[in-house]
């Protein structure tokens, strides 16, 4: 059975680490973003973050159940990101563009972590808090519940898939990356217009738009269907 979470108010009463530090959840957190992004998923480990942090690696279970639990701290503190200074506008295209861009940004700024967290349902404040903005943007537009929740799915599942595709490829090493986007340019630039007419006529346009996100089109494709929907059309 998994140890009780001490109470934050306890965690203050703490002593600080062997080289002064005073733990908190922000810093963990923080922590362990770092150490993803310089070492990977392997990288991160109760006995790494331990010795990052000059703490005994025992002393992170009294913030977190687990290695699961930091996981989806990590994924929570991602969407807190995307969402700081953000306020709604009133304008619901303008505001679901936004927040969608902002949480792809806030994950493809944090590839490794986004492979961990893109699929995990946190349950946490900023998880909870971007779901209700959505919502209430949704409702506030004038959707039925109905078609507000059918939005919100496709929305939000849209923007982490595309987090999640686009962290990936930026996760591959630099090598790799560079040799898949150059393979636009060398492989499909040179196919036989004979064999391949489509491929060979949409080449040069291929090269440049295949190395760049597709999520802010995919946006802007959803957010048509949406206001068509808003106005009435099938």
């Amino acid at each position: 059975m998994p140890k009780p979470v001490v109470p934050e108010e306890k965690r203050r009463r703490r002593r600080p680490t062997r080289s002064g530090t005073v733990l908190s959840e922000r810093l963990i957190v923080e922590t362990a973003l770092r150490m993803l992004r310089e070492h990977g998923s392997t990288g991160l480990t109760a006995r790494r973050l331990g010795l990052a942090l000059d703490a005994d690696p025992s002393t992170l279970y009294r913030y977190f159940r687990g290695m699961d639990d930091l996981t989806l701290a990590i994924g929570d503190a991602l969407i807190g990101q995307a969402l700081e200074g953000w306020e709604p506008t009133g304008e619901w295209r303008q505001d679901l563009r936004e927040v969608g861009l902002r949480i792809h940004a806030a994950y493809v700024a944090h590839p490794q972590a986004a492979l961990l967290t893109t699929s995990r349902v946190t349950g946490r404040a900023n998880e909870l808090a971007a779901d209700e903005a959505v919502l209430d943007v949704l409702r506030t537009a004038g959707f039925p519940l109905p078609d507000t929740v059918r939005i919100y799915h496709a929305f939000i599942d849209q923007t982490l898939a595309f987090a999640a595709l686009d962290a990936a490829s930026l996760a591959l090493p630099s090598e790799a990356l560079d040799e898949d986007e150059a393979r636009w340019r060398s492989t499909y630039a040179r196919l036989p217009a004979d064999r391949y007419p489509r491929i060979a006529e949409a080449a040069p346009l291929l090269a440049q738009r295949m190395i760049t996100s597709a999520y802010p089109t995919a946006l802007e494709m959803l957010l048509d269907s949406v206001e068509r929907r808003l106005g009435g059309a099938p």
